[in-house]
């Protein structure tokens, strides 16, 4: 008997007409939504930061504590609120920034400055000064924590294996650094009652003894490393892609790796001398926005000085709503935010 196959169904254009489109592909937000996105989270958590206290502001207060001398709020937010929120932006630009230069220079995604002991070299060289030549100021403290995070910067390299670091090898050489200069700043406090009242609440990180002062000093130092950092973003990219690439784009590793560590120095240096140690902002942001951005550092770097300070603010606000009627330091509560975070980026890689 002959095959019979059924007939084949035939499109009319009718038929086409009534088929469903298919559905557009999706697309991840631009970097330039990220940086949006990012200035407007800023803006309400840098609200928050002023309102939220042992005496709770609503937001028309808020605004008439900044607008008008004759408030009774004025004191309140020019006073303490104010330069703790400016701090904590300037301070969180900075650590979010060094991060990302860190995890780029040294192809290490677990590379943080509070990690690889650079925070440390600061505190060590603060604590120092403070016990053995009576500095007690933040303008003469940043000298100090200046030439202890470029020290500890550069023998992290070198015990690393210098040119021939590998990513584990410089993380077991910062974790071993952090440790001794953690140690050193312990014996330091304990052995000297005077440097004990100092620095108690400096060592845990803390935003809560901001002042204009303070902002002053600290403020050109930060102003400085987030220049030379967005200006080797390109160069910083390339050398990404490793050296001899970078030499054939026409970049020169050396210089660039220089300007970077010089970058990192002035940014940790002056966050370290105004806030305390404080750990793992550095490390979380690069990777949360990196998500957003890709890994292009002329919107990665940007994108950092926005969501850092976003996340120490609001790390901030946290300590204030959750150690009531006191509150709980910064640097305590991104250490207990970024410790679970930071193990599971060592669980994924």
């Amino acid at each position: 008997m002959p095959c019979r196959f059924p007939p084949e169904p035939t499109l009319s254009v009718t038929t086409l007409a009534a088929a469903p489109a298919p559905a557009p592909p999706t697309r991840r937000a631009g970097p330039a939504a990220a940086l949006a996105a990012g200035l407007l989270l800023l803006l309400v958590v840098a609200v928050l930061s002023i309102a939220v206290g042992a005496r709770p502001l609503s937001p028309t207060e808020v605004w008439h504590g900044l607008v008008s001398a004759a408030s009774p709020e004025h004191a309140v937010v020019h006073r303490m609120r104010l330069p703790r929120t400016l701090l904590g932006l300037v301070a969180g630009a900075a650590l979010g920034v060094a991060g990302a230069l860190m995890q780029t220079l040294t192809r290490n995604p677990l590379a943080d400055p509070g990690l690889l002991g650079i925070n440390a070299g600061a505190a060590a060289a603060v604590a120092s000064a403070t016990a053995l030549l009576g500095v007690g100021t933040t303008g003469g403290w940043i000298w100090f924590a200046l030439l202890g995070a470029a020290t500890v910067t550069v023998g992290v390299y070198a015990v690393g294996g210098g040119r021939r670091a590998t990513p584990d090898r410089l993380a077991l050489a910062g974790a071993a650094l952090n440790a001794v200069l953690y140690s050193y700043v312990s014996a330091v406090m304990l052995l000297n009652s005077a440097s004990l009242d100092r620095l108690r609440f400096w060592t845990v990180g803390s935003l809560a003894n901001a002042e204009f002062a303070t902002l002053r000093t600290v403020a050109p130092f930060v102003l400085a490393g987030l220049l030379v950092a967005l200006a080797g973003a390109r160069a910083l990219n390339a050398l990404a892609l490793g050296d001899d690439t970078a030499r054939a784009l026409g970049a020169r590793p050396a210089l660039v790796r220089g300007g970077a560590i010089a970058a990192v120095t002035l940014l940790c240096g002056a966050a370290t001398a105004a806030c305390g140690p404080i750990v793992f902002v550095g490390l979380l942001v690069p990777h949360l926005v990196r998500v957003l951005t890709g890994p292009d550092l002329r919107w990665l770097l940007p994108a950092c000085a926005l969501y850092a300070p976003v996340l120490l603010l609001g790390a901030d606000v946290l300590g204030r709503v959750l150690g009531r009627p006191g509150e709980l330091q910064v640097g305590l509560v991104t250490a207990v935010l970024g410790g679970p975070l930071f193990l599971r980026l060592v669980a994924r890689r």
